[in-house]
């Protein structure tokens, strides 16, 4: 009788939290990134670094920070001025302000 290869399933991706490591808490990854704590989660208030909070502990992936580092900053973006955008359409005082910047900079008053 010839012999075959047993056909096997393909093996499914591990359980668990992966590789010993990868999964960190907040004073692995504060040691990791050589930080305190608090500027850890500082980090991840302002959203810069991915974390995840569960139940009262931070877990942080350890591939999730190095892509985080990898990357460039954002903060130097527009985001600011995007997220500002539209605040002052409803201010009722803001015509009155431009008058009044226009007038301390000597500049001419304009009717529309």
């Amino acid at each position: 009788m010839p012999r075959t290869k047993k056909k096997t399933a393909p093996s499914a991706p591990p359980m668990g939290n992966g590789p010993a490591g990868e999964v960190l808490t907040l004073p692995e990854a504060a040691a990791y990134l050589r930080l305190s704590e608090a500027d850890v989660r500082r980090l991840v208030a302002e959203q810069d670094l991915p974390a995840r909070h569960l139940g009262e502990e931070w877990r942080f992936l350890k591939s999730a920070i190095q892509v985080c580092l990898s990357t460039p900053c954002t903060k130097e973006n527009k985001e600011g001025i995007w997220a500002a955008a539209g605040s002052l359409k409803d201010d009722l005082y803001l015509e009155e302000m431009f008058k009044e910047i226009d007038r301390k900079r000597g500049r001419p008053m304009t009717e529309e």
